[in-house]
Order: structure tokens, then sequence, then C-alpha cells
């Protein structure tokens, strides 16, 4: 595959990873170079954004960030650079995920982070793979090959379902 850019993806605790590993897989899968980091916005700010900042020239095109919670880290690694920020809501919470999602989706204006559903890390990923294959013919050739399977998974399902019911 031709040179692809790198996706972090970093979470605000290593309890996450259960969730996480997910996006792993399906961005290995597509053959994308991947850094996995365990980060916090609120425990290690300074070491969060010096990431981020550094990221762009560190060779990364997208970072992901997996949190629960309060879920400020997507805001603080999308405050330190003009990569795009995919949040990962991470459920963690007597309140199931609600209150990361809100804290991930509700950014200020200037900086976005384009978030996924609670628990969503294949989204995740595959959201960042889309993001990549902008630029890169070979990752949009694997993303239309996905979505072709996926639908003939479809159509193969309904068809074994019309052969039950019409028996």
């Amino acid at each position: 595959m031709a040179e692809c850019k790198k996706v972090a993806v970093i979470m605000g605790s290593d309890s996450d990873l259960p969730v996480v590993q997910k996006a792993i897989d399906k961005l290995k899968s597509f053959g994308i170079p991947t850094e996995v980091h365990v980060m916090s916005a609120h425990r290690t700010p300074t070491q969060a954004a010096e990431f981020s900042a550094n990221a762009k020239k560190n060779g990364f095109g997208v970072i992901i960030s997996a949190a629960g919670k309060a879920a400020h880290l997507g805001g603080v690694l999308a405050a330190h650079t003009t990569l795009p920020v995919i949040g990962l809501p991470i459920k963690s919470s007597t309140l199931d995920g609600l209150d990361a999602l809100l804290a991930t989706v509700q950014m200020p204006s200037g900086i976005p982070v384009a978030t996924v559903a609670i628990d969503g890390a294949e989204n995740a990923a595959i959201l960042a793979v889309q993001m990549l294959a902008l630029e890169n013919k070979e990752l949009a050739d694997k993303l239309e090959a996905m979505k072709a399977d996926m639908e003939a998974k479809v159509i193969e399902k309904d068809k074994k379902l019309q052969q039950t019911l019409n028996q």
C-alpha cells in the first residue's frame, strides 16, 4: 500500500482498552499504522497537549480520542492541533456513557471533535479511514470493497429469510 499517515488512538484510561481494541483491530485490517497511548485530559494535560501539538509533524493524519465520564480528552487534543479528532465516548459511569457523549460532542466553536456513538469504536476507526482515504486511493478502494461486502451479506441474509418464511 502507498504510504499512509498514522492514526493515533488516545485513551483516557487503560480500562477503555476493551472497547478501543475494536478500533485498533479495524484500523489494522485496513493496514493503517496505529499508535495507542493512555493520556488524561485531567491527570496528564501537558503530555496530551504536547502529543497533539506535534502529531502532524510526527506523521499522524487523524486522532481518535476515547474517554468516559467527563470526557474532556477530545477537546484538549483538538485544541492543540488542526488534524481531525474523532471522539469515542466510553460507557463507564452510572450515566451509561451519556455524560461522555455530551462532554465529547459539545465543543466550543472552532474546536470541533467529530463524535461517534457511545462505545462506537469500529465506526471511529472507519471514519478515520474515510478521512485518510481522501488522499489515498488504495484506502478508498478498500472502503468500497468493505461497503460492497456489507451489501452482499445483507442481501444474502434477506434471501435466507425469504426462503425460511416462504416454505
